[in-house]
């Protein structure tokens, strides 16, 4: 037993590294005092042992154009009194919870769920990048048709103001 503890520890322990030769592009979301810095990432994340991990992780949160069915309670209760505005509701993650990023879903435009007019989330689009100043992401419902039609008039209702829009196909 007394070999044992002694060969222990003289064994140094090497933390084993995996070569990674490429590099995550930087990218800049928003623009002034609150534009977010992400990538430039040389390494596996948060594997600083290996590369260079240059901008720290940022929170993001996510905010529905209707309020979210399937929730469990306990997740909906902090958004219990925003959740019917989607603008009060990303303020609310700006301001009170620390949200450097706010993920809009447009939910409510699927053709198989309520499909809402491209109008409508257009509507809601422009009152919640009114309401934050923190970079903008809005992402359609994934049916690629709907998703051409509102994303389309988004970027145009919203010309001049950084959004990023997701998904897009071609």
């Amino acid at each position: 037993l007394e070999f044992r503890r002694v060969l222990f520890r003289s064994m140094a322990f090497e933390t084993p590294k995996i070569s990674y030769s490429g590099a995550i592009r930087e990218v800049q979301l928003g623009s002034g005092d609150n534009a977010v810095m992400l990538g430039g990432e040389t390494s596996y994340p948060f594997h600083t042992f290996e590369g260079e991990m240059p901008h720290a992780p940022k929170i993001a949160m996510e905010v529905y154009d209707a309020p979210p069915e399937d929730w469990a309670p306990a997740a909906l209760e902090p958004f219990a009194d925003v959740v019917g505005d989607p603008a009060a509701w990303a303020a609310k993650c700006v301001n009170e919870f620390g949200a450097e990023i706010v993920c809009l879903q447009l939910a409510s435009i699927d053709p198989n769920g309520e499909d809402r007019p491209a109008a409508a989330a257009v509507e809601v689009v422009k009152n919640v990048a009114a309401a934050v100043d923190v970079p903008l992401i809005v992402m359609g419902c994934a049916n690629d048709d709907k998703d051409a039609e509102v994303l389309r008039q988004v970027a145009e209702a919203c010309e001049g103001r950084p959004l990023v829009l997701g998904p897009v196909t071609e």
